[in-house]
């Protein structure tokens, strides 16, 4: 049997703090055990179980690898728009007029992460 992944790790700074953000973001939830100053904290979603945990280095260069967030129940755009209220920062807009394309954004630490379009945006051509 081959191995399934148990959940993606993020070094972080302030490993409390990111999967706060992560939480809202994903509407997922800190593990009970999680407090602010925990070395490690963890998220789980009903898509994805993330484990922040604290580095001392700082973030230098472009991730290798990131998320890419489809929405559930809203657009894009809208994704988009409640990800900066949360915290999150616009890195580059490669939205497309005929609504193809994505936008990309750093996490509160810098980390990138996309943002594509809804499976009913896509459904529609």
């Amino acid at each position: 049997m081959s191995s399934l992944i148990r959940h993606v790790t993020i070094d972080s700074a302030d490993p409390y703090a990111l999967a706060t953000f992560w939480a809202a973001a994903l509407d997922g939830s800190l593990a009970d055990d999680d407090y602010p100053g925990d070395p490690e904290a963890t998220v789980t979603s009903a898509a994805v179980s993330l484990l922040f945990v604290t580095v001392d280095d700082r973030k230098t260069v472009k991730n290798r690898v990131h998320l890419d967030l489809q929405p559930q129940d809203r657009t894009r755009d809208e994704e988009v728009e409640r990800l900066l209220s949360l915290g999150a920062v616009m890195q580059g807009d490669h939205r497309k007029a005929d609504g193809s394309g994505w936008v990309t954004l750093h996490d509160p630490e810098g980390n990138e992460f996309c943002v594509e379009r809804s499976a009913a945006e896509r459904a529609k051509g």
